[in-house]
C-alpha cells in the first residue's frame, strides 16, 4: 500500500489527509461550539503530518476557510489546501447548487482571501448546478486557472458519464464523492479514477458515523483492537492507491484517533469478512 499520491503530477501528498467541514457549528453552519478545540484540530493535524486539507467556502458559509486561514498561516512547506464553490447556503442543512460563472469567480476571490493564498492548489467544483451547462462552469474555472489563481481543478458529487463530460472541458485532477466502508455507490467513479490516476477523495469517510451498527465492522474492530472508525479508514487506503481519505472531526482526541488509522494494515481475511465473503 502506498502512503502517498501526487494529485495532478506535482501535489505529492499524505493519502490520509483531514476533511474541515466539522469545524463549523451544526448543520455545518455557523461558527464552532468551542473555537479555541477547532484551531487545536488545526494545528495537531499539521503535528501529526498531514499535508492535505479539504474544505469549502459553504462551511458555515466562509467559517472553515476564515479558521484554516488564522490558524496555519503561514503555512509549513508542502502543506496542499484543497477547497471547492459552486453551492449557496440558506441556512443549517441547507445546499443549492449555483454555477454560474460570475458566482464562481466571486467564490474563488473570497477563498483567496480568507485562505491568505495566491493560488488555491486544488479547487473543486462542488456540484454540477443543473441550470448552468458544464462548459460555462468549468470555463470559469479554466479561465482563473489561466489567470493563476487555481493549479489544478477537480469535480464533486459526479457520475462516471459526468467526468468524463468534464474532462472534454478541462483538465481534472481529483473527484470528490460520497464514498465508505458502507456507501460503495461510487465504485464505478473510484474505478474510473484509478484508471486515469486520478485522486478520489471520498467525502463522509465513516459513513455519516453509522459504522458501529455493522456486525462485520464491529467484529474485525474487536479482532484487532482498534474502533470501528479505524476499520473504515484503512479499509479505504487499502481499497486503491488513489483514494485520499479526509475524515474530519472537532475533537484533538478523535483526530488522533483516526489518523492512527494510517498504521493499521487489514488482513485478507478482515478484507473477506467486510465485504461480506467468508
Amino acid at each position: 500500500m502506498k502512503h502517498t499520491f501526487t494529485i495532478g503530477g506535482d501535489l505529492a501528498v499524505h493519502r490520509l489527509g483531514f476533511g474541515a467541514m466539522r469545524l463549523t457549528g451544526q448543520g455545518v453552519w455557523g461558527p464552532p461550539a468551542n473555537p479555541a478545540e477547532a484551531r487545536a484540530v488545526l494545528k495537531r493535524a499539521i503535528e501529526l503530518g498531514v499535508n492535505f486539507i479539504d474544505t469549502a467556502d459553504s462551511y458555515g458559509p466562509e467559517v472553515s476557510e476564515q479558521l484554516i486561514g488564522d490558524t496555519l498561516f503561514p503555512y509549513r512547506s508542502g502543506l496542499v489546501i484543497a477547497t471547492k464553490g459552486g453551492l449557496t447556503r440558506g441556512g443549517p442543512g441547507q445546499w443549492s447548487p449555483d454555477g454560474r460563472p460570475e458566482h464562481l469567480r466571486r467564490a474563488i476571490e473570497g477563498s483567496l482571501k480568507r485562505l491568505k493564498l495566491e493560488r488555491i492548489d486544488l479547487y473543486q467544483l462542488h456540484r454540477i448546478d443543473p441550470r448552468v451547462p458544464l462548459q460555462e462552469s468549468l470555463g470559469a474555472l479554466a479561465a482563473l486557472q489561466q489567470e493563476g489563481k487555481i493549479r489544478h481543478i477537480g469535480v464533486s458529487n459526479v457520475s462516471v458519464s459526468e467526468l468524463r463530460r468534464a474532462r472534454e472541458i478541462v483538465p481534472i485532477v481529483s473527484v470528490q464523492n460520497r464514498y465508505s466502508l458502507v456507501d460503495r455507490l461510487s465504485d464505478d467513479v473510484l474505478n474510473e479514477c484509478a484508471r486515469l490516476e486520478l485522486a478520489f477523495i471520498p467525502w463522509f469517510p465513516l459513513g455519516a458515523g453509522d459504522l458501529s451498527s455493522g456486525k462485520a465492522i464491529a467484529e474485525v474492530a474487536a479482532r484487532r483492537g482498534v474502533t470501528s472508525h479505524q476499520v473504515a479508514i484503512a479499509w479505504l487506503l487499502q481499497r486503491a492507491d488513489n483514494v485520499l481519505p479526509i475524515p474530519g472531526t472537532s475533537s484533538v482526541k478523535h483526530l488522533e484517533e483516526n489518523m492512527a488509522a494510517a498504521e493499521l494494515v487489514l488482513q485478507p481475511e478482515d478484507l473477506r469478512a467486510l465485504d461480506g465473503k467468508k
